[in-house]
């Protein structure tokens, strides 16, 4: 196996790793919302600045995941 195969499958297997991650953190979010009632606005400062970090964390991980993508040339029509 060349080098460039294994650089390859090792961002594959990054790849994978980042969308378990993103799954898990997106029911984490849901379950945190749920709890909450599902209403933002009720919310206390603290469970806003809860809900802000996960879904901050989130975004940063689809934009990893959207990065993995390009360079894997990874599109939807792929599913």
């Amino acid at each position: 196996m060349s080098q460039e195969e294994r650089d390859a499958r090792q961002q594959v297997e990054e790849y994978r790793q980042l969308v378990l991650r993103y799954e898990a953190l997106d029911e984490e979010i849901d379950a945190f919302l749920n709890a909450q009632g599902g209403k933002l606005d009720e919310m206390t400062e603290a469970d806003l600045t809860h809900y802000r970090q996960m879904a901050r964390q989130r975004d940063d991980l689809l934009n990893d995941m959207r990065a993995l993508e390009q360079l894997l040339h990874i599109t939807e029509d792929d599913d």
